[in-house]
């Protein structure tokens, strides 16, 4: 074994219909090397589904029943473009492996039989390229990370300026139309007009709440904007209990829940561990969501709360899955993917933007939580939050990538970017 070298960290995966030849290949290489075998294209592909983040290698051989080698290779690399492909052959399927190697199917080719000192030289060395590619692909995508980190927080900062310039000058002119609204129903009784007298009575009625409806609506907006745009100070002091934060704030808001007929359901057992938490910011988390919830929905909908432990896959520590569910008419694909932009448009009746959700977004990304939404057109939209027990006012860096990704830009063009051969 070279230094600095762990062939066994990833396995190979060897495919060939002959039993002893695979029999042969795992006593020849099985000390050095961790080996999967399989005995044709379609168990062989079924295992590299099944371990495709342990495999770094696979050599099939060419002339199998069935489905021949080179087509498994370029099922493989559909599935896991980085792992090393060779292809071992006969002098009779030269061709082939020529094809092979002009596509872009495969990293090398062996004849058979194969002479065991010199593929294992092979062996290593391609292992060897699958770690350094890995290797550069995760430092890629930490600066990757950093960029959207970069360009979160000078966003964020343009956002302030924004707001407080918006907040001063729009300020100032609604604060003209608003005292000459206020001033008006007085000034018409001081001219002994009567409202009521007044040709079309109900217009000017409706007119005048619908104007102060609307200032009421610009002032909150700049208000959400400024607020959403603030960098937050966190002190992660504070042990809640999750199922009374959302009573809490379903009580707060059943005046609006109640206007718009929005049934909300709290199926957070009282019984789950609590939360440390910067309280404030935390109860401004629930109330956003449900804020977003009740512009976002039509009138008789549902949302349900509802959240269990987990442990978070990676880092192994115990965090509590919450979701915030509705049956309302759900997203189209594009607007999921926009869902936390705050200059994207929600729905063109209300007009609203993400300033909500965008908030949300950092509230629990400061809790070195994570957050996302699944929504299919017709079933509803569910918003997933995964929040650790103990917030350390450390960022979720394992997921900033994706989560970053998913807040500023299109995943799925960033994967193809790292996979690029």
């Amino acid at each position: 074994m070279t230094e600095g070298h762990d062939y066994k960290k990833f396995a190979i995966l060897y495919v060939d219909d002959e039993e002893m030849s695979l029999k042969y290949f795992s006593r020849a290489f099985g000390g050095q090397f961790r080996i999967l075998t399989a005995a044709n294209a379609q168990d062989g592909y079924r295992l590299l589904e099944q371990h495709k983040d342990e495999i770094g290698l696979l050599m099939t051989d060419q002339r199998m029943p069935g489905e021949k080698g080179v087509a498994l290779l370029e099922k493989a690399r559909q599935l896991r473009p980085r792992i090393i492909r060779i292809l071992a052959t006969a002098f009779a399927d030269m061709d082939a492996a020529i094809a092979a190697v002009n596509n872009g199917s495969i990293f090398k080719y062996v004849t058979k039989p194969w002479d065991p000192p010199q593929l294992e030289i092979t062996l290593k060395r391609a292992l060897e390229l699958f770690m350094v590619r890995r290797e550069r692909d995760q430092l890629l995508l930490e600066k990757m990370s950093v960029l959207h980190n970069m360009m979160i927080a000078d966003r964020v900062v343009s956002l302030g300026l924004l707001a407080a310039g918006l907040s001063h000058h729009i300020r100032n002119s609604l604060v003209a139309v608003k005292t000459f609204l206020d001033l008006a129903p007085a000034k018409l009784r001081e001219e002994n007009i009567d409202l009521d007298a007044l040709q079309n009575p109900d217009f000017w009625k409706d007119y005048y709440s619908s104007v102060q409806a609307q200032i009421a609506k610009i002032t909150g907006m700049l208000r959400n904007l400024g607020a959403a745009s603030e960098q937050p100070h966190f002190e992660f002091r504070d042990e809640v209990n999750l199922h009374g934060i959302v009573a809490q704030v379903a009580a707060e808001l059943a005046q609006p829940l109640q206007q718009k007929g929005i049934a909300l359901v709290n199926r957070v057992p009282v019984d789950l561990p609590s939360l440390r938490v910067d309280r404030p910011k935390f109860h401004r988390l629930f109330e956003l969501l449900i804020k977003d919830e009740i512009v976002s929905l039509p009138v008789g909908s549902e949302v349900v709360i509802a959240a269990e432990t987990s442990t978070e896959p990676k880092s192994g520590r115990a965090e509590l899955s919450v979701t915030v569910a509705d049956n309302g008419p759900g997203l189209p694909k594009e607007s999921l993917r926009l869902l936390f932009d705050p200059f994207a448009l929600r729905s063109d009746t209300p007009l609203e933007y993400g300033l909500n959700l965008m908030a949300c977004y950092f509230i629990v990304h400061h809790h070195g939580g994570r957050i996302d939404a699944h929504s299919e057109e017709g079933k509803g939209t569910t918003f997933r939050l995964h929040l650790p027990l103990n917030s350390s006012g450390l960022h979720g860096a394992q997921d900033s990538a994706a989560t970053l990704q998913k807040f500023i830009g299109n995943e799925e063009l960033w994967q193809r970017l790292l996979t690029v051969e």
